[in-house]
């Protein structure tokens, strides 16, 4: 739609604690490997370049030997998924 305007929670002030900075890190790999695993599922491969006519893509490799490039896309998501649940007054509590 051409009049589609995103309008996500602002989370620009929020400032995650450490602990949860290395969750979102847990998250960020936990992301790729559930998207990897659903690519799989679907027929596709590892592939040099992403080629949607042959199902190959070079982002099917574990999370650690990704580019940093293609690691920031899930790590943004991770933290802004934490970060807006901060936002709305959540907070994370680990079991010990």
């Amino acid at each position: 739609m051409a009049d589609y305007k995103p309008n996500p929670i602002d989370t620009r002030e929020i400032r995650l604690p450490d602990e949860i900075m290395q969750l979102a890190e847990l998250l960020a790999k936990n992301t790729h490997d559930v998207w990897a695993e659903a690519r799989f599922q679907e027929g596709w491969t590892y592939g040099p370049m992403r080629d949607i006519a042959v199902k190959q893509n070079p982002c099917l490799v574990p999370y650690e030997d990704l580019p940093d490039s293609e690691k920031e896309y899930d790590r943004r998501t991770s933290r802004e998924v934490l970060a807006v649940l901060y936002a709305l007054g959540y907070r994370l509590v680990k079991d010990e």
